[in-house]
């Protein structure tokens, strides 16, 4: 009798012993996981738990003191983070960091820019070849704009949009760049209630759409418990716990790590 195998799919990211040291403090100490092709995990825990000192590991904004990073089974140490970016990762920040003083369209064109196809004296001399690759990436962005309905607000400049329309157009401008992995830092901090459905609607919107895999870190239990396949949880830089929504709801460590020592004591 023959025996038929499914091949097991090689995790797209593996974050192996991945350990950060500022001075004397260790920020981030042997932590390991992976985000499996197309899966939606979320990485939480408490402020100051060393969530976006990983990211930052990730995508190259700091060298690891030890350990490895590993994307589609290659190293990422070591890279620049434009490097990484032209690699297929692509990430948002806590803090939006969108081009404030220029439009939306123009905030998400840049995006396009390292695949311009025209050379330094094409720009310069603003020949025909310059303008016809500049038509064309106006349309590429204009395009992807209507995929994230903002092309009524294409022509504002970023900052006088909405709070929830900014992170809309950061995420855009990510996307635009071609990921295969996405990092979304807090996509939800400082949004109300209605923008935070709109915001858990469009993350799947986009995993579909451009069939990516995506790892957030977020704050909003909402959001996390809602999107995600898998979670891992870390407290003082450590992992604490791994596991589905409902496991790490139930997950005395969890509780303890959010709401102290006491409430697993006391509980009912």
């Amino acid at each position: 009798m023959t025996t038929i195998t499914t091949p097991v799919e090689m995790p797209i990211l593996q974050v192996q012993d991945l350990t950060k040291q500022f001075g004397g403090l260790r920020a981030v100490s042997s932590v390991s996981f992976s985000v499996q092709p197309r899966e939606l995990a979320g990485l939480i825990g408490p402020n100051g738990a060393g969530k976006t000192t990983i990211f930052n590991m990730i995508t190259g904004l700091y060298i690891p003191t030890a350990g490895d990073v590993i994307f589609q089974g290659s190293s990422l140490v070591g890279m620049e983070p434009f490097e990484i970016t032209q690699t297929g990762v692509g990430r948002t920040f806590q803090n939006i960091r969108l081009f404030p003083n220029l439009t939306v369209l123009d905030n998400v064109r840049i995006a396009y820019h390292p695949h311009a196809g025209y050379s330094l004296l094409d720009a310069i001399l603003r020949n025909r070849h310059f303008s016809a690759k500049e038509r064309e990436l106006t349309e590429q962005a204009q395009d992807f704009l209507s995929i994230f309905k903002l092309e009524k607000v294409q022509n504002e400049v970023a900052r006088n949009l909405p709070y929830g329309e900014q992170r809309r157009v950061e995420i855009a401008r990510a996307l635009a760049c071609n990921p295969r992995l996405l990092l979304l830092d807090e996509p939800a901090a400082g949004m109300n209630p209605n923008e935070i459905q709109q915001l858990m609607d469009l993350i799947h919107f986009i995993r579909d759409r451009f069939d990516l895999t995506i790892l957030l870190i977020e704050h909003q239990m909402r959001l996390v418990m809602g999107i995600c396949d898998r979670i891992t949880v870390v407290d003082f830089g450590q992992v604490i716990a791994r596991g589905t929504a409902q496991e790490i709801q139930d997950d005395p460590k969890v509780i303890e790590a959010y709401l102290g020592k006491g409430v697993i004591a006391h509980a009912p």
